[in-house]
């Protein structure tokens, strides 16, 4: 099983200009999870890309957390309807070959 790169929550937050208690309340909102080991909060590196869009949508578009909430659930519903018409388009392509 291939380990998981943790980053401090407080070396994120120096690093993108934000308060800790940002991403507590991410957490509370449920959209990031923060590990928690020998009293240091950590994120893992995949989540890097979704707290950095997060970031983005709050401060450059100055959605709050309930619309970015909304705006993620949302993007996860359209991630599986696409999954789910590629599935339904190779196999519509199977019965096209026959």
């Amino acid at each position: 099983m291939k380990e998981e790169k943790l980053i401090s929550v407080d070396e994120f937050c120096i690093h993108h200009h934000v308060e800790f208690s940002y991403m507590s309340n991410l957490r509370e909102f449920g959209l990031i999870e923060i590990v928690t080991k020998n009293k240091v909060d950590y994120i893992s590196e995949h989540q890097f890309e979704k707290i950095e869009r997060i970031l983005r949508l709050n401060q450059d578009l100055e959605i709050n957390l309930e619309g970015i909430d909304a705006i993620q659930h949302l993007l996860q519903q359209v991630n599986a309807m696409q999954a789910e018409i590629n599935r339904l388009t190779n196999r519509l392509r199977l019965y096209e070959d026959l």
